[in-house]
């Protein structure tokens, strides 16, 4: 261990810093290279990943299912109605509200910029064997299905 890292067991919620230190290693680097090559920003490009799953979502569902603060969600929004990214029609049950969906266009970026996750993911967790990553999967949905509940 080293002296930078020796801050893993001496901070009081270690396991905290630790989930963060590891997702800001897995995911910063391809987010970073997004924003140079693409210019699109976390905010835009989750709101792109969350669209290539579902049908149709309100601004409000991808705040929700993404953690991420409403602003940056409502600028990405903007953004990617603008470059062609998503389209949108009016909400059948509130006039405040919009259905988002994702174009082809957004649809092909999306799977375009996937292909850099997956490939980080699977190098990443390549060091963790079969079981582990099999537990790991477990831990990570007991504790999504906890926050979600929070």
């Amino acid at each position: 261990m080293t002296d930078l890292t020796k801050i893993f067991e001496r901070i009081e919620v270690k396991d905290t810093y630790r989930m963060s230190f590891l997702v800001n290693t897995l995911v910063l680097p391809i987010y970073d290279a997004i924003k140079q090559e693409y210019g699109l920003n976390r905010g835009e490009y989750v709101l792109l990943m969350c669209l290539a799953h579902y049908d149709e979502l309100t601004a409000q569902d991808v705040v929700n299912m993404s953690r991420r603060p409403r602003n940056s969600i409502s600028r990405s929004v903007h953004r990617m109605l603008e470059e062609g990214y998503l389209s949108r029609s009016p909400h059948p049950e509130d006039r405040r509200q919009v259905w988002l969906r994702i174009t082809d266009e957004g649809l092909a970026l999306h799977q375009e910029l996937m292909a850099r996750f997956v490939e980080r993911e699977r190098e990443f967790l390549g060091i963790l064997s079969e079981e582990e990553q099999e537990s790991l999967d477990l831990i990570l949905s007991k504790l999504a299905d906890h926050a979600v509940k929070s």
